[in-house]
């Protein structure tokens, strides 16, 4: 099989694996502690938290902390939720399900327009009593980097804080500034059910969930070792080969792009991760592309809406028509996509979509 769905979990890392290990000991072992307890045990697993704290900071921003949670939407809730209940919280249209549908439960919404370019134009006016602005770095459905030192500079005109969704940045390409940016493990070659917000510091939030008072007293549970450290183990080689892993992604950006020149690309070209390649054809049946083409893994639309009936609302608020967004296919490659692969996979979709007459 091939595997170019990136955007929606990536392979996880050979030297994030070899983390994990010594934490998932079983009897007999002396690494499955509570990190909690005060023990050695305790201690010991604590300190590999530390270790990995440290190295998931490295690639965000100084002056400020790492707050481990269980991904990025438990952190999503957490800024969003815990930065004050006063006041309205503006997000972009093209938001991921879990900024959009937690900034509107949480109370007053102001949504901001995207061009079709996929960019959010910082010129639009933001509500008087607006205490949080929303806007993601890298857009997870089509691949756009937004303005975020702009929108950073304009939520500090409005004496509101910034919050930042960098899952698909981080790893990849530089943080950006920001009050408070959430990431995911799996999204960089880590496992799955790690993540972390960071916070800068002084800005000052209220816990969302109680309980113990782990995380500074704003995340009460139990802490994974395992899962952390593995998070950790992926964070350190992302900054160690980060300009690697992007000479990689741009030479498959540029054979992915020969491949499926006939293609129509949604969203910039330019202001863009190259690692997302998000194209539509007219009149093409994805569910039917999909069916012929089981070897080669890739989306229609976010993993997050696949299979729930409904348009990208990210391809809408860049202008696509619900039939040409329904056209749409996602493909994403990262570090250990080959050339090979990209060449087999596009012959196969190639093909397949020639089968269906177009």
């Amino acid at each position: 099989m091939i595997y170019l769905d990136y955007q929606a979990t990536t392979p996880l890392a050979p030297e994030a694996r070899d983390a994990m290990l010594r934490w998932l000991d079983g009897p007999g072992g002396t690494g499955f502690g509570n990190p909690h307890s005060p023990h050695r045990m305790g201690r010991q697993a604590m300190a590999a938290i530390e270790m990995a704290r440290e190295q998931v900071a490295a690639l965000f921003p100084a002056g400020g902390k790492v707050i481990f949670t269980s991904g990025a939407t438990e952190a999503i809730n957490l800024a969003i939720r815990g930065s004050g209940q006063d006041g309205s919280v503006s997000v972009s249209a093209i938001e991921h399900a879990a900024v959009l549908d937690t900034a509107r439960a949480a109370g007053s919404c102001h949504v901001l327009n995207v061009a079709q370019d996929g960019q959010c134009n910082t010129r639009q006016d933001l509500p008087a009593d607006t205490r949080l602005v929303c806007l993601m770095q890298v857009n997870n459905e089509i691949g756009t980097i937004q303005r975020t030192v702009e929108w950073h500079r304009k939520a500090k005109q409005h004496n509101a804080l910034y919050f930042c969704d960098a899952v698909q940045a981080y790893g990849r390409i530089e943080v950006t500034g920001a009050d408070m940016i959430a990431i995911s493990a799996h999204k960089f070659h880590g496992p799955k059910g790690v993540g972390a917000l960071w916070v800068r510091d002084g800005v000052g939030l209220e816990e969302v969930q109680t309980g113990g008072g782990q995380e500074f007293g704003l995340r009460s549970g139990t802490l994974s070792p395992a899962l952390i450290a593995g998070m950790g183990a992926a964070a350190a080689e992302a900054k160690d080969r980060m300009e690697q892993d992007r000479e990689h992604i741009e030479m498959l950006w540029d054979m992915a792009r020969g491949q499926f020149a006939d293609w129509t690309l949604n969203g910039s070209e330019e202001a863009r991760w190259h690692g997302n390649l998000n194209i539509r054809r007219k009149g093409l049946d994805v569910n039917r592309l999909m069916s012929d083409v089981r070897d080669v893994m890739f989306s229609a639309g976010s993993a997050c809406a696949s299979g729930s009936g409904r348009t990208s609302h990210v391809l809408e608020a860049i202008g696509c028509s619900k039939a040409q967004a329904k056209a749409s296919i996602r493909l994403g490659f990262g570090r250990y996509t080959t050339q090979e692969e990209i060449e087999q996979a596009a012959a196969r979709i190639n093909m397949a979509a020639k089968e269906q007459g177009l």
